[in-house]
């Protein structure tokens, strides 16, 4: 039978992903692919004693409906949270998301119409172009180089279209997939550049507490922070890499007129984001246990892309380039410009090692001499075993071996 599916189901990168995942199912599977925290680095135990000590009131929360802008605690104890970062929670209002990829959702719905244009980064997080398809979004992306966005070309790609982007969307803190920080000075030119065009930016801050470096923790100081008047700037951020992905909590922050809307169509969408992961959530910042679980976490992810950066140094060809990053989950690797990545992982599954390949984060599905390591769910004593046998991938195709 012949279905008449909308153009809603027509997302090259869905299927990119899709793809990755059956390729790279199988226990025996070294994989670099997932840019998610490692099960054994989950809080458990806390979440355990925060539960067990509930009262029975609020046990009984958890498997209630809630309000759609979220569990009120939680929102209070966020505000705490976010005004530490100098974001303006006085004037802007919090909407609680299932994931913040709910939050992209969301705000891509309430203003895309199809055909109408988004800015991304080159290369950009995949989820959020698999949102923008879905949506029938003309994406347009600008290059970033290790500072961020690239502001030259970000001008001359917004001089050349024929009619204003709805917004930005970027990830300027330990970007996903290219692991580089925006320096302060990029954040404070994108904003002039911005001024005055109408394009709102769309900030997703994800990984804003993963920094590896105390003293380098000032770098990450959100944009939507910066004393702008007149670029409106929507920021987003996620439990997802800083409590657990299961979880599916995150958040988004805009002016009351953006979060009317936004509440109005999430009640459309779910309702309300689980009552139950809100509440645990909301004891584990109330209880102070975030920060003590934070240190842990940046302690084990420096130690692993160490282990990651030393192995690439051992093993990899010279004609391959890497960034080392100052936090989040991810190394982002330059193959010279005849090869691609795809090509690559065809070798390297085949030994049971597994990455995400460059094209999947180009918005034009083309790019392909780039590709992606996570060093986050990699058992640490499995990562240089993996580069060896990818390096090994790498040079058959380069024609070393």
């Amino acid at each position: 039978m012949e279905y008449l599916f909308s153009h809603m189901v027509n997302s090259m990168h869905a299927e990119d992903v899709k793809l990755l995942m059956k390729q790279s199912s199988g226990k025996s599977m070294i994989s670099f692919a997932g840019g998610m925290p490692n099960n054994d680095l989950f809080p458990v135990k806390q979440i355990d004693e925060i539960y067990n000590s509930l009262p029975d009131n609020l046990k009984k929360l958890c498997f209630q409906y809630g309000p759609t802008s979220g569990f009120p605690p939680l929102i209070k104890s966020l505000e705490k949270y976010l005004e530490k970062k100098g974001l303006p929670i006085k004037s802007d209002k919090i909407l609680v998301t299932t994931g913040s990829l709910q939050a992209i959702s969301i705000i891509t719905q309430a203003f895309v119409n199809k055909g109408d244009i988004i800015l991304t980064e080159s290369p950009c997080f995949v989820g959020a172009l698999t949102v923008f398809e879905t949506y029938g979004a003309d994406i347009q992306g600008v290059p970033i180089d290790e500072n961020g966005i690239i502001i030259s070309e970000l001008k001359s790609k917004i001089d050349s279209l024929d009619k204003i982007p709805k917004f930005l969307y970027i990830t300027p803190n330990y970007h996903n997939p290219a692991g580089i920080i925006y320096s302060p000075e990029r954040k404070k030119a994108l904003l002039d550049a911005l001024s005055g065009t109408g394009i709102i930016l769309l900030e997703d801050d994800a990984y804003n507490d993963l920094y590896f470096k105390e003293d380098e923790k000032y770098l990450t100081k959100p944009i939507k922070s910066y004393e702008s008047t007149d670029v409106e700037i929507i920021y987003t951020g996620s439990f997802s890499k800083i409590l657990g992905p299961g979880f599916r909590l995150g958040y988004m922050l805009a002016s009351p007129e953006i979060f009317d809307k936004s509440e109005t169509i999430k009640q459309a969408l779910d309702a309300c984001t689980s009552n139950f992961n809100q509440i645990l959530a909301n004891e584990f910042l109330k209880q102070g246990k975030l920060d003590s679980y934070l240190d842990f976490l940046r302690n084990e992810y420096a130690e692993r892309k160490e282990i990651l950066i030393k192995s690439l140094e051992k093993f990899m060809p010279n004609k391959v380039m890497w960034n080392e990053p100052k936090g989040g989950f991810y190394v982002w690797l330059t193959l010279p410009k005849n090869i691609n990545s795809t090509t690559i992982f065809k070798e390297s599954v085949k030994k049971g090692v597994v990455f995400v390949t460059g094209r999947t984060f180009d918005p034009k599905s083309k790019k392909d001499d780039c590709f992606r390591l996570a060093f986050s769910n990699v058992p640490k004593e499995d990562i240089e075993k993996g580069v060896k046998i990818l390096s090994g991938a790498v040079k058959k195709v380069l024609g070393e071996n």
